[in-house]
């Protein structure tokens, strides 16, 4: 069984995603500020953590930075659950390290589902994956060649760099900056649109049709994702 770890000073919130995480087949433990937060956290060593932004004691960020810097949890998947709709705190909760984010009001069972979808696609003993399929799209990562219906597609080596990070966790929105970070080595804002650009181009390539399946989507207000099939 599954240990989920929901933090929110809203009581209400807690025993709404209790419920739904319970009926689902979870382990739930719950805290109501920041530093309890940190404690279960490295205690109870849950498998997701659920957070709020807008904490006492210490605010989400600020947790979020505290599990990361730390050996032991700085691998467990977080859910950022926040009131704050805010681009910038979007954008700072993910590239500290937050797996997704729910703005409220949510969906319980919108929850459940992202909770399932975060921990499916950070399980640690998952075998390396070599080949990547969505819809009919095929990505051979050793051999580095993109394939639809079959039919190879040219891609330089960028976009087929920026095409795995995607496709390795699928409905994981990344921000430019992680793009960046990740594929170009660099981190300077002004480097924002080259991202763009790329994407631009790798989305003609491998979704011709406009109207057809779009293999990424923009995240507004943070970046990219690849889709969930």
């Amino acid at each position: 069984m599954k240990t989920i770890l929901v933090v929110d000073d809203e009581p209400g919130i807690v025993q709404i995603a209790r419920d739904y995480l319970d009926r689902a087949g979870f382990r739930v433990l719950t805290a109501d500020d920041g530093p309890g937060a940190l404690r279960l956290a490295r205690t109870e060593r849950p498998h997701l953590l659920v957070l709020d932004l807008m904490l006492p004691g210490m605010d989400g960020l600020d947790v979020t930075r505290s599990l990361r810097q730390d050996q032991a949890t700085r691998k467990l998947p977080i859910i950022m659950l926040t009131a704050r709709v805010e681009e910038a705190d979007r954008l700072i909760g993910l590239e500290l390290g937050a797996d997704d984010y729910m703005t409220k009001p949510f969906s319980p069972r919108e929850l459940v589902a992202r909770v399932r979808a975060v921990l499916r696609r950070t399980e640690d003993n998952a075998p390396p994956v070599a080949l990547i399929q969505i819809g009919a799209l095929s990505i051979d990562l050793e051999r580095r060649i993109v394939r639809r219906n079959g039919i190879a597609i040219e891609l330089t080596a960028t976009e087929f760099d920026l095409l795995a990070v995607l496709a390795r966790e699928p409905g994981r929105p990344f921000t430019r900056s992680q793009l960046l970070d990740l594929v170009f080595d660099l981190s300077y804002a002004g480097y924002d649109r080259t991202v763009d650009a790329h994407i631009k181009n790798l989305r003609r390539k491998i979704q011709p049709d406009p109207d057809g399946l779009q293999y990424i989507v923009t995240v507004y207000g943070v970046g990219y994702k690849c889709i969930e099939l």
